[in-house]
């Protein structure tokens, strides 16, 4: 009845969604001669899915027996599987890699307990988001994902900075995990669907949190997170062996394959960043409103890169040019670009996201907007192909996240 119901929904609404997240990941890859293909992309064109570019890889958007905006209700709803390989996985040993690591991030990795994970930001000098990326401490290695159109860019960094550390006797190393995929297993089935795989329940297994644990029988390591506002997973599964365990979790019931179109709508109704679009290198951590990823002890010891910017917006709010805010827009969905206007029709802003959100049933944005107009309630107008249309400042996230505590 679910699916029945889904594809029943209205087609303005599923097309004005497929149209848009197709458009935005072709134009991601524009001028990529050969793409790179996930060890999942056969098992991808059998299921269906539809192979766009991105990030310089050939990846599912949407598969043919659900669409993008069926997938992303039923990932609220029961659960689907994401193939996230195109990521980057890392490593990052020796016994000053916590020090080494804080240089570049503003994570406190002193302070973050084996077995734990934390969302962070890399930043440049002049307090700038290089990207965001997910930390997991573990007994002998930081563990790191961050974006996949950021891999070649955040490598570089990472590795200048490494060698000025190591010569000058530090001891620590980078190691790119090129031997294991990461899909990603996110919805209110998720939980059930892997204690099938690991034969014992995970109700004590809190978000963000990882383990190795072996799934049929495959040594992983498994992070309770994801990219949705559901509580989900994200698995990292040595490469041979991901088809087998992905078909395994495709098995359970109601578990279905989802791509990057639910991918983007669900981040976005969980007011979830994609970088490129609503942080970037000339946002700082306070203006896109990532303040919560600094602790008191990072705020307190500075040194990481472009720390004295950071911190002194935190300190002097007068410093804050412009702030991240989400948005509820009447009329047609308000994409990436479109102008943010206030009530005597000054231009404060721009759109970063936008779509319809499909569990809402009203028009979602992320946009940034000149300090003083981010109060929660906040009237103000968005320009839509030259139609200047109402909107209002509410908090993030749209949907309420369901993480497992």
């Amino acid at each position: 009845m679910l699916a029945t119901r889904l594809h029943r929904a209205p087609q303005s609404l599923l097309s004005i969604a497929t149209r848009s997240v197709s458009q935005r990941f072709y134009a991601a890859a524009a001028g990529e001669e050969k793409l790179k293909k996930t060890a999942l992309y056969d098992f991808h064109v059998e299921q269906g899915g539809k192979m766009v570019p991105f990030a310089g890889y050939s990846m599912p958007v949407q598969y043919k027996n659900m669409g993008q905006l069926a997938s992303h209700l039923h990932t609220r709803e029961k659960a689907s599987i994401f193939d996230v390989s195109h990521m980057l996985q890392t490593r990052v040993v020796g016994k000053d890699r916590k020090k080494f690591f804080e240089t570049l991030v503003v994570a406190d990795l002193h302070q973050l307990p084996v077995g734990q994970g934390t969302l962070s930001l890399f930043t440049n000098e002049q307090g700038g988001i290089i990207d965001d990326t997910i930390i997991m401490q573990q007994d002998d290695c930081l563990y790191v994902v961050s974006n996949a159109a950021c891999a070649d860019s955040d490598l570089a960094h990472i590795r200048k900075h490494l060698a000025d550390f190591q010569n000058k006797g530090g001891d620590v190393d980078l190691q790119v995990i090129d031997d294991h995929s990461l899909v990603a297993i996110q919805g209110p089935s998720a939980a059930a669907a892997l204690q099938e795989l690991v034969g014992k329940d995970l109700n004590d297994f809190g978000f963000m949190h990882g383990k190795f644990m072996d799934l049929a029988g495959i040594p992983c390591h498994v992070a309770r997170s994801g990219y949705t506002g559901e509580d989900g997973f994200e698995l990292s599964v040595p490469t041979p062996e991901v088809v087998d365990i992905t078909k395994k979790l495709l098995a359970y019931p109601g578990v279905e394959m989802a791509g990057l179109g639910a991918r983007d709508s669900l981040r976005l109704e969980a007011g979830l960043c994609l970088y490129g679009n609503d942080i970037d290198a000339t946002t700082t951590p306070i203006e896109g409103g990532l303040t919560w990823t600094i602790p008191k002890s990072r705020r307190e010891t500075g040194g990481f890169l472009g720390a004295d910017k950071i911190l002194a917006q935190i300190k002097d709010k007068s410093l804050i040019k412009r702030r991240r805010v989400g948005l509820i827009v009447q009329g047609a969905p308000a994409r990436e670009g479109a102008e943010i206007l206030d009530k005597e029709g000054n231009v404060i802003g721009n759109i970063t996201s936008g779509c319809p959100s499909p569990c809402l049933k009203k028009n979602i944005a992320i946009g940034y907007v000149k300090s003083g107009f981010q109060k929660k309630g906040t009237e103000l107008s968005v320009k839509v192909r030259n139609r200047v249309q109402d909107a209002v400042i509410t908090k993030m996230p749209f949907v309420e996240a369901k993480y497992h505590k």
